[in-house]
């Protein structure tokens, strides 16, 4: 796995991806959006009307001395419905325009490329599925923390090859986001994802 020079990557890299000032602000924005996209809904509770038993009134209206109850699944009991309690069909989807999410991409790209924590590779191939294979080639980039993988194309040899090693993750060029990037040290991006990521981006 070959690693270009500066003076190749810097011819490589598009100034209009690679070269945006940094708006902490839209950035926080748009990773705080993907964060709540990918959010699913765990705590939930049932009201009266989902929680099962409570057909028939549990004692008659008048004459036992008792206070008035028609369910035992009302939230007076124990073992009742929940008032007001969290729901399954909470959403905490936030849109976020096209534009925007680009933008605040081209800006994490950029501070990546600015703070030196940018590599660029010419390609990255394996015949077969080889963790140990795929290590190798990480450790050769010395890198001292997190990295993120960025290929042109699917490739099952690689993604399945690093998703056992710790700290490492692969993605699509296509697919290529601001959050993945912020939770990761390092971007090292093949020769050709660099193209895909201008075919993708820039039109």
């Amino acid at each position: 796995m070959k690693v270009l020079t500066k003076a190749e990557t810097k011819k490589l890299l598009d100034k209009n991806i690679f070269e945006v000032p940094l708006n902490p602000n839209l950035v926080h924005q748009v990773a705080t959006s993907q964060m709540a996209n990918k959010r699913q809904v765990i705590a939930s509770t049932k009201t009266r009307a989902e929680v099962s038993g409570g057909g028939r009134k549990p004692w008659r209206q008048k004459g036992t001395g008792r206070a008035r109850h028609g369910s035992i699944r009302s939230p007076l009991w124990v073992g009742g419905g929940v008032t007001f309690g969290p729901t399954n069909k909470r959403n905490f989807k936030k849109d976020i325009p096209k534009k925007m999410r680009r933008k605040a991409l081209f800006m994490v790209l950029s501070e990546k490329a600015k703070n030196e924590t940018l590599a660029i590779v010419g390609s990255i191939e394996l015949k077969e599925i080889k963790t140990k294979e795929f290590k190798k080639m990480i450790d050769s980039l010395k890198l001292d923390g997190s990295a993120l993988i960025v290929l042109e194309s699917l490739n099952e040899n690689i993604i399945k090859s690093a998703r056992n090693i710790q700290g490492i993750k692969t993605i699509q060029a296509k697919d290529l986001n601001c959050l993945d990037i912020l939770n990761h040290k390092y971007l090292v991006i093949t020769q050709k994802g660099v193209e895909k990521i201008k075919e993708t981006f820039l039109n």
